[in-house]
C-alpha cells in the first residue's frame, strides 16, 4: 500500500489464513518488521489482540 494503510482498512497483503503474503520479502514495510509482539499487544486471545490493534490504529490515524 504505497500511500500507507489507513486505520480500519485490511492490509492488502493479509491472506485468508491471516498470514502475511510478503513476510520474508524485502518489500515488506519497515513498520511491519519493527512491530514486535508483546503480552500487552497480544492479550490472551485473538479478540483481545484485535481490540489492541484497533485502538492503536485509532490513536495513530
Amino acid at each position: 500500500m504505497p500511500q500507507g494503510k489507513p486505520a480500519g482498512v485490511r492490509c492488502v497483503q493479509l491472506l485468508d489464513d491471516l498470514h502475511c503474503a510478503i513476510f520474508a520479502d524485502p518489500r515488506r514495510p519497515a513498520v511491519c518488521g519493527g512491530l514486535k509482539p508483546s503480552a500487552e499487544m497480544c492479550g490472551s486471545s485473538r479478540d483481545e489482540a484485535m481490540a489492541y490493534l484497533t485502538r492503536l490504529e485509532a490513536l495513530t490515524s
